[in-house]
């Protein structure tokens, strides 16, 4: 039997998100493979946690791929990038809570692309005037990974319905982030 190593990673991936100290034994349960078949693919914790680092990644790259930023209004693209989030949205929360990942001075540049890219959507969102422009794009990304954190961790925790995760960090996100005609 080969091992798919995208299966595993989605498997950590999904146990990691529900539970992030869980270990390498649970992992590979999880995996539906023995210990010794994970260690031969990722040597310990903090290989599979950077692969899975890859992976988030990528995947966030994706979702902003898909959402099509500088296409229509500032808000129809916000609202499309949680849309397209929302699969990974746990992964990427377990992600950004693992300090290693931004200790030091190895950090994935991914991290910086992808800030790069959705500071640049809030910018061109201040600049069009649907944005406000008394809050940085740098807070705007900040305050937009933090709900879609909370959210995935709300929904997985069931004190969130998964079919109001979008509708409440959009919502949330542009109450705080609209400029008002008085600004």
């Amino acid at each position: 039997m080969t091992l798919d190593r995208e299966q595993v990673l989605r498997s950590a991936a999904a146990l990691l998100t529900r539970k992030s100290t869980a270990t390498m034994d649970e992992v590979a349960r999880a995996a539906g493979i023995g210990r010794a078949t994970l260690h031969r693919h990722f040597a310990g914790r903090d290989a599979l946690v950077r692969a899975l680092e890859n992976l988030g990644i990528q995947e966030f790259e994706a979702a902003l791929d898909a959402a099509r930023l500088d296409e229509d209004t500032s808000e129809e693209g916000l609202r499309r990038l949680i849309a397209a989030v929302e699969p990974s949205a746990g992964l990427l929360s377990f992600l950004v809570n693992e300090n290693q990942l931004f200790e030091g001075d190895e950090v994935n540049e991914g991290w910086n692309r992808a800030d790069a890219r959705v500071s640049a959507f809030f910018r061109r969102g201040q600049e069009r005037g649907e944005f406000r422009i008394d809050l940085t794009p740098a807070w705007l990304t900040e305050a937009l990974y933090g709900l879609v954190g909370t959210g995935a961790w709300a929904v997985q925790a069931g004190r969130v319905a998964a079919q109001d995760f979008q509708y409440m960090i959009v919502e949330l996100l542009l109450g705080g982030a609209r400029r008002s005609v008085e600004q």
